[in-house]
């Protein structure tokens, strides 16, 4: 379950922050994101931080401006007790009601909110090296492809890299059609094409279809378009970086004894994958 589901959903089409008269003006830091058209609202101030969340081109990101106002950081914002502050801004601005409360109201809010909340908590217990890979995987900005059912696996591809594209192709024909593997396809970039290339699949609604006509050779399925919002594979790219993984495919699933498994490159048998995943 991805982490920021919920939040997504809520903020969707989240007016400018600098039409509201009581918020400060959007910091340098952040205007370069406005210019490209991110829908940005402030969070409020806490522990010496004001906070920001952008919402552009279906991705949402959270923003923390340090005090001289001339940088920030990404991310959630969590008190010395392991409490989501972010979640209780989130909170806050909802309970502002008017014009405000109508774009964010979604349906089990409330216990949208209080299960990212639980999530949270769990953050600061005690986890092996491969089990916080494996969480920053599962939270990382993927592509499902095949039954919600079968066992899942993910995997790091670039949309030029010419082993993804016969690993791809393996899982396609054999196990993702015949619904016995879901494929969790992490986009990345290599190269500057390739990141726009993966930053227009993570957004588009035919994401599935695109992504083998790709694979079959159609080179106008995936336009590196310069002016499209490249934050989520940078997001991908820095798991990648964080974790050391340096080749693509690089796939990661947990097995039937609930092991952390990673395999480096196209996999060489995917029956013995299939046969080690829970059934």
């Amino acid at each position: 379950m991805r982490l920021f589901i919920a939040l997504f959903l809520i903020f969707s089409f989240i007016p400018p922050a600098h039409s509201q008269e009581a918020n400060p003006e959007v910091p340098e830091a952040l205007q370069v994101l406005v210019d490209r058209g991110a829908q940005i609202r402030y969070l409020g101030s806490e522990h010496g931080m004001d906070g920001w969340i952008t919402i552009f081109q279906g991705q949402e990101q959270y923003y923390y401006v340090t005090p001289d106002g001339k940088a920030f950081i990404m991310g959630l914002l969590f008190n010395k007790d392991g409490e989501m502050v972010t979640i209780e801004q989130v909170r806050s601005l909802q309970a502002k009601g008017g014009d405000v409360i109508d774009l964010l109201a979604i349906d089990n809010e409330q216990e949208s909110l209080a299960s990212v909340r639980s999530e949270s908590n769990e953050a600061f217990e005690y986890k092996t090296p491969a089990e916080r890979m494996f969480e920053e995987v599962e939270n990382s900005n993927y592509l499902s492809f095949g039954s919600s059912n079968a066992p899942v696996v993910y995997s790091f591809m670039d949309p030029q890299c010419p082993h993804c594209h016969d690993f791809m192709k393996d899982l396609r024909n054999g196990y993702i059609e015949n619904g016995l593997v879901q494929l969790r396809l992490i986009p990345v970039g290599f190269r500057e094409e390739t990141l726009a290339q993966s930053a227009f699949l993570l957004a588009a609604p035919d994401a599935e279809q695109r992504w083998y006509q790709h694979l079959d050779g159609d080179n106008s399925a995936l336009p590196a378009k310069r002016d499209v919002n490249t934050r989520g594979v940078e997001r991908n790219m820095m798991l990648m970086q964080n974790w050391n993984f340096d080749v693509t495919p690089m796939t990661i699933y947990r097995d039937r004894e609930g092991k952390v498994k990673i395999i480096r490159g196209r996999a060489s048998n995917m029956n013995e994958i299939l046969a080690d995943l829970p059934s």
